[in-house]
Parts: C-alpha cells; sequence; structure tokens
C-alpha cells in the first residue's frame, strides 16, 4: 500500500488488516507567489469589470482627482458643491428623469444591500435553499434588485439542480426573514427567479370610484389598482373574463367597475351590454341603464331567450364578416356586446328546469367558443368554482379570484399551480373594508397572477351613471380605436 500511485492513494496507518480501504485524493502544495500571482489577477479583473460597468463613477472619480491635483480641498469642496447644485436643479425642473435616474438606482442599490444582502446567506441556510455539496455550502446567488413603492423584485440565480418550486415552498420562510407582508415566486429564464417581496400593503383601504375614461379603451378598461399602486386595467375586446369569489368577495365591484368605464362607449352606440341578473339585485339596480345601451333579463327564461338572440345575432355576424375581415371593430351597426351574467351557476347549475338549464349552457357555450371574432364579450360571475357547477370555465381565457374558501378553489379559477405561485385567496380578509374587491388575476398571456383590487362602486356612483347616460344633453365620448 505504500507504493500506490496514480490520481488517489491509500491511507497506510490503519493497523487492521481486514479493514476497508479509504482512499484520499493527494494534497500539491502550491507556491506561494502562484497563490499572490492568480489572487492579483483575479482583483485588477474585477477592478477592470467595475470600471466598465459604471462609466459616470469613473468620470466623477476622475473629476475628483482631477481637482485635487489642481486645487487641493478647495477644489473638491467646489467641484462637490457644484454637482450638489445642479442635482437640485434638475430635481426641481425634472422631476421624473431625477427619480429614473438618481432616486431609484440610488433606491434599488440600498435595499440590495441593507434589506437582503446583509442577511442573505443566514436566510437562504436557515430557509433550506442552501444545499450542502462535497462539504461546502452552496447559496443561491442574489442578483438585481428593482425597488417599487410598495415591492421590490429580487432576482435569484439558482444553485444547480434547484427548481423555481423549492422557493415557492419556502415563500412564507423568505417574507418573514426578509422582513416582508408576503413573498411570490415567479420563475425567469432558466436557472432563475423572481422573488417578489411586499412591503407595503396598497391595497388595504377602499379605493373609490374611477373617474370615467374620455376615450374608453376596450382593450385596458381601469377598474382598479394593483398591488405595485399602478392602474388595474381589464381587457374585454377579444376575450372572456370568468369572476369567482365568496359571497361579500366584491365581484359587483368589477361587473360595475366594467359598466363605468365602457359608458361612454355606451353613449356612442358601440358598445351594448347584455345583462343577466338571476339574483334581482346587483344589476338590477342599474336596470335603466341596460335598456338603455342594451338589455336586461333577470328570471330564468328571459336569459335564456336573450342569450340565444345573442347567438343569433353572433351568427349572422360571423357570416357577414367571414372572407372580409378577422378583427372585430365597434361600429354604430355592429357595436361590441358585452353579456354580463351575475351568479352564472344559478343557471348552469342550481337551475331546477332541465331545459332552460341545457339551452342557457349551450348558449354561453357557444358564445365563448365563437363570439370573440365577432364582438362579443362574456363576462360571468359566480361562487363555486368546482367543475360541475361550471364546466365551461375553461373557455374563459381571463380569470380572476375573489376570496375563496380552500386553496384547492384557487387552481380551480386561475389553472395548475396559481396557487403556488402566490395566489393566496384563502388568505384575503373577509372584512369588506379590507378584502372586499381584493383578488389575482391571470391573464391568458400571462401565466403568473397579479393581486389586484376594485375601486367600489356606490350606489350613488350607479345612479350618476345611469342619469348621465340617459341624459339626452350629453356628449358622448368617442371610443380609442373605433372605425372611422
Amino acid at each position: 500500500m505504500r507504493d500506490a500511485r496514480g490520481e488517489q492513494y491509500a491511507q497506510v496507518d490503519n493497523a487492521d488488516p481486514f479493514a476497508r480501504a479509504v482512499w484520499r485524493s493527494p494534497v500539491h502544495r502550491t507556491p506561494e507567489w502562484i497563490i499572490w500571482l492568480v489572487q492579483l489577477i483575479r482583483l485588477l479583473i474585477r477592478i477592470a469589470w467595475f470600471l466598465i460597468r459604471h462609466p459616470l463613477l469613473d468620470v466623477a472619480a476622475g473629476i475628483l482627482v482631477l481637482a485635487w491635483v489642481q486645487a487641493r480641498w478647495p477644489g473638491v469642496i467646489a467641484v462637490l458643491a457644484s454637482a450638489a447644485g445642479v442635482l437640485v436643479v434638475v430635481r426641481i425642473t425634472l422631476p421624473d428623469w431625477f427619480a429614473r435616474l438618481v432616486t431609484l438606482p440610488a433606491q434599488c442599490r440600498w435595499r440590495w444591500w441593507w434589506c437582503y444582502r446583509r442577511s442573505w446567506r443566514a436566510v437562504m441556510t436557515i430557509a433550506g435553499l442552501a444545499p450542502t455539496y462535497r462539504g461546502q455550502v452552496t447559496v443561491p446567488v442574489l442578483g438585481k434588485v428593482c425597488a417599487g413603492a410598495c415591492a421590490d423584485l429580487v432576482t435569484v440565480r439558482l444553485v444547480s439542480g434547484q427548481s423555481p418550486r423549492l422557493f415557492a415552498d419556502r415563500a412564507e420562510e423568505l417574507a418573514h426573514g426578509f422582513a416582508a407582508h408576503s413573498c411570490r415566486v415567479r420563475p425567469a429564464r432558466p436557472g432563475m427567479v423572481v422573488l417578489e417581496f411586499v412591503r407595503h400593503d396598497a391595497l388595504a383601504t377602499v379605493i373609490p370610484a374611477l373617474p370615467i375614461p374620455q376615450r374608453p379603451d376596450l382593450r385596458a378598461l381601469p377598474v382598479g389598482r394593483c398591488e405595485d399602486g399602478s392602474l388595474f386595467t381589464i381587457r374585454l375586446h377579444g376575450t372572456h373574463l370568468l369572476v369567482a369569489g365568496s359571497t361579500g368577495a366584491g365581484k359587483g365591484s368589477y361587473l360595475w367597475g366594467l359598466v363605468r368605464a365602457l359608458l361612454p362607449a355606451m353613449a356612442a352606440g358601440l358598445v351594448r351590454v347584455h345583462a343577466c341578473d338571476p339574483k334581482l339585485m346587483e344589476l338590477a339596480f342599474g336596470r335603466a341603464l341596460f335598456e338603455k345601451s342594451g338589455k336586461y333579463a333577470a328570471d330564468p327564461a328571459g336569459i335564456a331567450e336573450l342569450l340565444e338572440a345573442d347567438v343569433a345575432d353572433m351568427q349572422v355576424r360571423a357570416t357577414r364578416f367571414a372572407g372580409r375581415q378577422r378583427d372585430h371593430q365597434p361600429t354604430a351597426e355592429f357595436p361590441f356586446v358585452v353579456v354580463l351574467v351575475d351568479e352564472v351557476a344559478f343557471l348552469t347549475a342550481y337551475q331546477a328546469d332541465r331545459k332552460l338549464r341545457d339551452r342557457t349552457l349551450a348558449a354561453l357555450a357557444t358564445l365563448t367558443t365563437q363570439g370573440r371574432a365577432a364582438g362579443y364579450c362574456v363576462v360571468a360571475a359566480l361562487q363555486d368554482p368546482r367543475k360541475e357547477v361550471l364546466n365551461i370555465r375553461n373557455l374563459f381565457p381571463d380569470k380572476i379570484a375573489l376570496r375563496l374558501d380552500e386553496p384547492a378553489q384557487v387552481d380551480l379559477v386561475l389553472g395548475d399551480g396559481a396557487h403556488d405561485r402566490g395566489a393566496r385567496c384563502e388568505e384575503i380578509s373577509a372584512d369588506p373594508s379590507t378584502g372586499a374587491g381584493v383578488g389575482y388575476v391571470r391573464l391568458e398571456t400571462d401565466p403568473d397572477p397579479v393581486r389586484v383590487r376594485a375601486a367600489f362602486i356606490s350606489d350613488d356612483d350607479i345612479r350618476a351613471m345611469a342619469a348621465a347616460l340617459t341624459d339626452p344633453a350629453g356628449q358622448p365620448a368617442p371610443v380609442a380605436g373605433e372605425a372611422a
């Protein structure tokens, strides 16, 4: 054993001849001057890379050095005072430019170090996201931090062999570790994830009714606010929308918010709203509004007839458009039709008359499968998202989930994996002042759920909307993108 050769050699100081041989890697002594040379090369490379990545800092440092060489301390003080004066002038005259190029980068860098870098290794290790490989702890690499008014987006490079699901399973530990209200995990490119840490709940208070847009955009109708404080818009043209939530979750805020945003287009005759109100409570409050620019039905038979009439009109439109156009543009002859169905489960599952139930379900299925290109959009609200209650829910490309009873219901509404991506609908407060209208939206084009809240539309707001629409002296506003 003393003559062992090769890449490994055996341990020879074991007196037991029957013991299993223990193989260890050989140790090669590296000359000290080589170590110093390698470290010096690494330092030079890092300095060069830093100078390349921070050209403005290089210029500033060069100016300070030049001022020191020319005039010593007075020159340095004069340069700093001049720079401070320029920044103050820019802050006053160009606040947006200053915020984008000065304030925001400084805030991002500060949060990168103070909020995350200081405790990054400790939090990753305690949360179980720093695996051990060959006796060494490997920690995910902290990347760029984008600081917002309410949330931070933290880019993380995964350790080889990790997946975003591991971070999603530790989202609660990460939120507490970095002193945030919540944490959501969003996959980026392969090997990267984005952690969204919510530091301030911008949706904790009731949002008042938003101003009625002068030029409604059917692809971006304002109805509330997103978690980051930005405007929350809903697209209706070219899609269908499903809103699910328990009783008192705020589904009516979304329905009336859409009607409010569509009001100028309804007055112009370019949009018609067909309201189906089997509860006789929510949409009946604005019945005059719908009868002026659309239709209204409350009894199951009347709703079935309204939906079948829409199907017939849609098929006539499709025949007219065939071979001429593929996209619908709202006009006075062919307006954009929004079919509002409140509590759709009463019509598709709880209806005692089987014939009416089948007629209603068949009409809704036809509208959701063929209506988009012809200028029809179905907006349905329901409480119970189970498959047997509404078996056509997958025909709604865009979905909003409000407060729900169980975590499994979140995936039923928003699709598989939505709960793991951060859509915790079962945690939304039942207090109307803090939880009504709060939900998660998942669009056809984006699988990541976004937390939003709809503005509250009061009874007085609805009365004012009906009065504005029925007032013959009102001047309707044009619709963005309408056909000439």
